[in-house]
This record gives C-alpha cells, structure tokens and sequence, in this order.
C-alpha cells in the first residue's frame, strides 16, 4: 500500500512526525514492523525539516533491521517525466537549486535564478518558476523511489545540502566544568 500525507507546518515537525506515521500505519492497518524499507527525502529544502527526517529516519531503520533509502528532492521530482528534464528548486536569495536529468543526471548546482543551466534542446523544466509540473506528489514519489532501491546496496541517507546552515553559531561562552 503506498500512503502519503502532507501537513504544512512552520514549527513543531519533531513533535509530529512519529504519531503522524504511526497513524498512517495504523489506517495502512499494519505497524512499524510490517515495514520493508524506509524512504525519506534527503533534500535540498527545509534545513531543520530535512534533519529530521533524516535522523528519524536513520533511527528507525537501525531499530527494525531495514534499509533506509535516502532520495534526493531533484531525484523524486524528475521521477516519470521525459528525458531530458532540468528540476529546479527555490533557494531564497534570488538563487535556485538546480540539477539536469538526461541520459544521466549532471551535478546539482546553486544558481542565480536568472542563470541559464546548460541543457539540451526540448528540456522540459520542473519546480520553481516552471510551466510543467512533476508527475507525482513529493513523499509519493521518495516511496517509489525506495521502493525500487531497497534490495540495493544503501548508503546511510544523509541531508543533501548546497548552501550551508543559515543559523549562526550560539555567541554564548562555552560552560566551564569545575574540577
């Protein structure tokens, strides 16, 4: 069975997570170990969403004995549509995310949002600022994604990033540990 559900949320996704998919196997009428594989979105997007999930993730297939397939946002978007196709994402600041699928993907990149991205002619493009839209859901397409790799040698998923954490590192002194 494949279930997706989307709750946009601005805070609180650590506190949500773990009831949100037990209610989710629980309508699928099974639970945690009826799970085959985990598949989770390793980015790029949301900093602290994508850590979370990557973590959540991680732990819980370490936990039930079962792969867990990271897929990259660019890879989810790109699922089933015609080749070549160029996905990109909005990055803030006037940049975009950007990758290329043909005959094999290019290397994602930060671009100005203006910038022209190298592609051949008759690329279809996806995501931000695009007149075409991507074939399925996000979390729809992660599952089948995993789905297809779970048998597959897996790497530890970990968050997919291009640009580093916008957060600052705290201006606190560090503790003092007394003898």
């Amino acid at each position: 069975m494949l279930d997706a559900r989307v709750e946009e949320m601005a805070t609180g996704q650590a506190d949500r997570l773990m009831p949100l998919l037990e209610d989710m196997l629980a309508r699928a009428g099974t639970g945690w170990r009826g799970l085959a594989a985990i598949g989770v979105g390793t980015g790029p997007g949301n900093f602290t969403g994508v850590r979370i999930s990557v973590a959540a993730a991680r732990g819980l297939a370490l936990g039930l004995g079962i792969p867990a397939v990271g897929v990259t946002t660019f890879e989810a978007m790109a699922l089933g549509a015609a080749r070549p196709v160029l996905v990109r994402l909005d990055a803030r600041r006037g940049q975009v995310y950007a990758q290329v699928f043909g005959d094999a993907p290019s290397d994602a990149r930060l671009i100005a949002v203006a910038a022209e991205v190298p592609s051949p002619p008759g690329t279809t493009v996806l995501g931000f600022e695009a007149e075409a839209a991507p074939r399925y859901p996000l979390a729809v397409a992660v599952a089948l994604i995993a789905q297809q790799r779970k048998d597959g040698v897996q790497v530890r998923p970990a968050p997919f990033y291009l640009r580093g954490a916008e957060a600052l590192p705290p201006s606190d002194p560090p503790p003092v540990i007394l003898p």
